[in-house]
């Protein structure tokens, strides 16, 4: 099966901080982003003080290609991005403070592109002025309630006994989705895609505009002194030479454990006469199974891996654990709960 490239769509209003954190994301080099925002003027990306307004496509100096659109041009722009030439291994959709993340969802998921799979959406929030903002914009809750992920920005500007409360309001109207405290948009990228290890520099470079647009908190975010408000993202792996009962595996996904927020792998069921892997994707709440064949010399085993933030890493293997079959094979009706994530092909 191709590679598909994950869509990943950022909402907030206005001042949350998602153009930080897009920022974040080009300046640390682990993949070829494609951005599609709406309006270059209002967004104001960094490297386009470099590379001037445009009103098409524009390629940025890591490898990155940014666009601006009509967001009723979106599939038009995917079919672009996901031209070969481009080598693009994530898509951030990025849309005003004000669109609506249901319409960006449902963009997204009936796109007819087969390069593409949902990545999920990532709800940013201000902190410091929360409140204000549910106040002022009461679709805020039901914004939340769509999202995979919560960055819970400018964390640094609230006490503890604040942020704390925070995390609780949040949480009422989330509930398992994980809510990730930070500053200045700083999520690690392998927490939202898998990046691509940069190849080796040489020892003498010469500094192009992203050297010079990071900044001595990003050039030093691991450093001493800067401490670290989020919880940061954990993974967890699972693997089993022994076959998995389908029904008690979608019992775990779906819904998903809490805190999790992808989930990748492939499973061998125990279905009688059943030979196919079945490739998984997990991103917040959406789940895809696609059954595909073993490579040669590969080895009949399950393997999974779960990442998130706050997630309960002994309970999840202890459920997962609970997903092996022993015993007779299954018959076909144990994978029934399987076929329900199993994308339909177009006839």
């Amino acid at each position: 099966m191709p590679q598909r490239i994950p869509v990943l769509i950022v909402a907030g209003f206005l001042g949350a901080g998602k153009t930080t954190l897009l920022n974040h994301l080009l300046r640390h080099r682990e993949a070829r982003i494609g951005v599609v925002v709406n309006d270059f003027g209002a967004i104001g990306i960094d490297a386009l003080l470099v590379a001037g307004q445009v009103d098409a496509m524009v390629s940025l100096g890591n490898g990155c290609v940014c666009c601006a659109v009509d967001l009723t041009e979106l599939d038009e722009m995917f079919a672009r991005l996901t031209e070969p030439r481009h080598r693009i291994d994530l898509i951030v959709v990025e849309g005003s403070g004000l669109a609506e993340p249901a319409n960006l969802i449902r963009m997204v998921l009936g796109s007819a592109n087969p390069r593409l799979r949902y990545g999920g959406l990532v709800e940013v929030v201000d902190a410091e002025h929360f409140d204000e903002t549910r106040a002022r914009h009461p679709e805020l809750d039901a914004h939340l309630g769509l999202a995979d992920l919560v960055v819970l920005n400018k964390a640094d500007r609230v006490a503890g006994p604040e942020l704390a409360r925070l995390r609780s309001v949040i949480g009422e109207v989330v509930g398992a989705v994980p809510v990730y405290p930070t500053a200045y948009g700083r999520v690690d990228p392998r927490l939202l895609f898998d990046p691509v290890a940069p190849a080796a520099e040489p020892v003498a470079v010469q500094l192009g505009f992203d050297d010079l647009l990071l900044t001595d908190d990003d050039a030093h975010e691991d450093g001493a002194g800067h401490a670290h408000l989020h919880d940061g993202y954990r993974s967890v792996s699972f693997r089993s030479s022994a076959d998995l009962d389908p029904r008690r595996l979608v019992e775990v996904l779906a819904p998903p454990p809490a805190g999790v927020y992808r989930a990748k792998g492939h499973a061998a069921f125990a279905v009688r006469g059943e030979r196919r892997k079945f490739v998984m994707h997990l991103v917040g709440r959406h789940l895809v199974f696609e059954p595909a064949g073993w490579s040669r010399g590969e080895s009949r085993e399950s393997a999974l891996v779960f990442i998130g933030t706050g997630l309960d890493a002994d309970e999840l293997v202890t459920r997962l654990e609970d997903t092996r079959h022993g015993g007779e094979p299954l018959d076909d009706s144990a994978l029934l709960p399987v076929w329900r994530f199993v994308p339909r092909t177009p006839d």
